[in-house]
């Protein structure tokens, strides 16, 4: 990683997700599909997090240039990209495996994913569920799961549950997207 990047881990459901979403937003400069947040030492693999056993959430490890985008404009992004307020749900995806995660790098992340969550609060009916936790270790996931939305947009789960997060995306973050 170069010294004009900086690190957030979040977590909103299927990895795939949130990883689509990013690789939309002008200043990232990588998204990479990985394990956060876990009791199990060592690299878990994709069935052991699927187990829900581990203790693991599905994230994206993103490296990103602050001079473009702030951290808080990210976890607006975040937060309004998927349902922070259902507890260790997105649809159809169901376990801790999925909860809604923000791990923070440092203590300035940590305030400023306090503020956000306060900030983005009106916006929801439900109290926000998004567990907030001091970064663990990340554990990429296999090459079949990173960028899976543009290696398979047709495929059935990336039309009826990616595609639908990428309109929202393009409807309420225009200005921060690589291509409006």
């Amino acid at each position: 990683m170069s010294d004009q990047f900086e690190v957030a881990v979040i977590g909103g459901g299927c990895f795939w997700c949130v990883e689509a979403v990013f690789r939309e937003v002008e200043g990232i400069h990588s998204a990479v599909s990985g394990y956060s947040g876990g009791k199990v030492p060592g690299h878990p693999t994709y069935r052991e997090i699927c187990s829900g056993l581990t203790g693991h959430a599905e994230v994206v490890r993103l490296e990103f240039d602050p001079k473009v985008i702030s951290y808080k404009k990210i976890l607006e992004i975040f937060l309004t990209t998927h349902d922070p307020t259902t507890l260790n749900r997105q649809g159809a995806d169901v376990g801790t495996q999925y909860r809604s995660v923000i791990f923070y790098q440092d203590e300035r992340q940590k305030q400023i994913a306090e503020q956000v969550l306060v900030e983005v609060q009106k916006y929801y009916e439900d109290f926000i569920v998004t567990e907030l936790a001091e970064a663990k270790p990340f554990y990429e996931a296999t090459e079949d799961h990173q960028n899976y939305y543009n290696k398979q947009p047709n495929q059935g789960y990336c039309s009826y549950v990616i595609t639908p997060k990428l309109q929202k995306l393009r409807k309420l973050h225009s200005e921060q997207l690589r291509i409006s």
